[in-house]
């Protein structure tokens, strides 16, 4: 049963001939831009969510986000019997956006086009906290200020629907409203330079220059997604699963073992290894007797091949609630993971990824060559992502399991191609809306073993995972 204190529009009232026709003709006379707009909220929306529409018209972006369950909002009561005529399996409301009240929680709030309608942002805002959690995210899209004078020319030609009341607010504003709804912005990005669909012009707008820099600040469609600020927990609410990929690397298991620390309510350690020819297996089962006190286990590989299918077999078999990655030659220190811990665990962020070009290195750390590489990856991956990357490969990541599962239940959307694991967790964190925060880590030279890491054969592979992201993220999984 729908627990509504605003009972959704089912009176039955009819909408059809001229009036049905004059709800409808915006999105059929601007179908390009609006077809823009699905798949923005596509890509952000898991289907078969709880989404909650502020504003939602006719309801056809609602329907267009395949909900399980689906509530429009909207103060055009008209709009709204024409909703419910249109869409029988979704529920909606008419009601004023600043005066709704609804009594249950929602995975995705989606605000398209409408915050500039209203008289009191904040005021809807606040409407919106109660009904959200840990994992509701907040999906915003609003026109560029810039285009302020070109929307209002098209509203007087009768191009686009008239408005009677605007607000233009650039996203800085945006986040500074949510700021005060109490709400963290997780990530903006920016669509569609062209809004007109003409043949090969809107292809070199929409898919090359909307991404350039400059081309860019002139974008129409701002995307700004958001999550209610989070409240820290305490280290009893949390378990922590250390996984540690291993491959020739016996001379360092037992600092490992030393040096990983305890965190939260339990503490495991998980060592993969993969087929090593150095009695790395032995020294974790010497290790395992030798300290009964800590939770060790070895898992072995067997036929997988790659740091990537380590980390998964690891993440599969783990027991915490928190699953960070050690890598085994501890180039960045076990000492550091209490810092990505508490970052998780006080709400900064959900998806925690380490630094090693924060801090000045150890000599010999990393080759010159691998240097440029992770600093134009991360420029690259900040560029692509739409959220800060320094690093894209330090080793060492933090998330919670129940977001992995998230992640690994939708990895069909970028395929299985990822040989180190970092990307696939990157890649997955921000397609599931993730809030990414960075830790720097001193980063330190071998003291054992060498790098299994190829710079140019794996150099070359990332480059293709780029392109891959690139399609996906950038051109929302249209395909070249």
């Amino acid at each position: 049963m729908n627990r509504f204190e605003n009972k959704p529009n089912r009176s039955g009232r009819m909408i059809s001939g001229p009036n049905e026709e004059n709800l409808l003709k915006w999105r059929r006379r601007n179908s390009y831009y609006y077809g823009w707009l699905d798949r923005i909220y596509k890509f952000v929306v898991r289907p078969n969510s709880r989404v909650l529409h502020i504003g939602c018209e006719c309801g056809d972006l609602l329907a267009a986000v395949k909900p399980a369950y689906g509530v429009g909002v909207d103060a055009s009561e008209e709009a709204i019997a024409l909703a419910q005529k249109r869409f029988p399996h979704l529920n909606f409301i008419a009601a004023d956006p600043q005066e709704f009240r609804l009594s249950e929680k929602f995975d995705y709030v989606l605000i398209c086009n409408s915050l500039g309608d209203w008289k009191d942002i904040q005021q809807v805002l606040e409407r919106i906290h109660p009904l959200t959690d840990d994992n509701t995210r907040i999906v915003i899209t609003y026109y560029n200020y810039l285009w302020e004078w070109v929307l209002r020319l098209g509203s007087s030609l009768g191009i686009r629907k008239p408005r009677k009341h605007q607000n233009w607010l650039p996203p800085q504003d945006i986040a500074n409203l949510l700021n005060l709804g109490n709400f963290d912005v997780i990530r903006t990005d920016s669509f569609v330079l062209l809004p007109k669909g003409i043949w090969l012009i809107s292809a070199l707008c929409n898919y090359v220059l909307s991404l350039l820099p400059v081309f860019r600040m002139f974008n129409m469609v701002n995307l700004v997604m958001a999550r209610r600020s989070a409240q820290p927990k305490s280290d009893l609410d949390l378990s922590v699963s250390v996984i540690v990929p291993c491959r020739n690397e016996r001379g360092n298991i037992e600092d490992a073992v030393k040096r990983i620390p305890d965190m939260g309510r339990e503490t495991e350690i998980i060592f993969v290894d993969g087929s090593s020819t150095d009695g790395t297996a032995d020294e974790i089962e010497t290790q395992i007797k030798k300290h009964p006190e800590r939770k060790i286990r070895l898992i072995h590989q067997g036929a997988g091949r790659g740091k990537g299918d380590a980390v998964r077999k690891g993440f599969a078999a783990a027991a915490g609630d928190v699953l960070v990655i050690q890598d085994a030659d501890l180039t960045a220190p076990p000492e550091d993971l209490p810092k990505f811990f508490a970052a998780l665990r006080d709400g900064k962020g959900e998806y925690i990824n380490g630094s090693r070009l924060v801090y000045p290195m150890e000599k010999e750390a990393m080759r010159f060559l691998n240097l440029l590489a992770n600093k134009f990856f991360g420029a690259l991956f900040s560029w692509l992502l739409g959220q800060r990357f320094r690093d894209t490969l330090c080793g060492t990541k933090m998330i919670r399991k129940s977001d992995y599962e998230v992640i690994a239940a939708n990895r069909s959307y970028f395929g299985d191609f990822d040989p180190f694991g970092d990307f696939d967790l990157i890649f997955g964190a921000v397609k599931q809306n993730l809030k990414v925060i960075e830790v720097p880590v001193r980063y330190r030279a071998r003291t054992y073993g060498e790098t299994n890491i190829s710079r140019f054969r794996h150099g070359w592979l990332l480059l293709k995972m780029s392109w891959i992201a690139f399609k996906k993220i950038k051109w929302l999984g249209k395909e070249s």
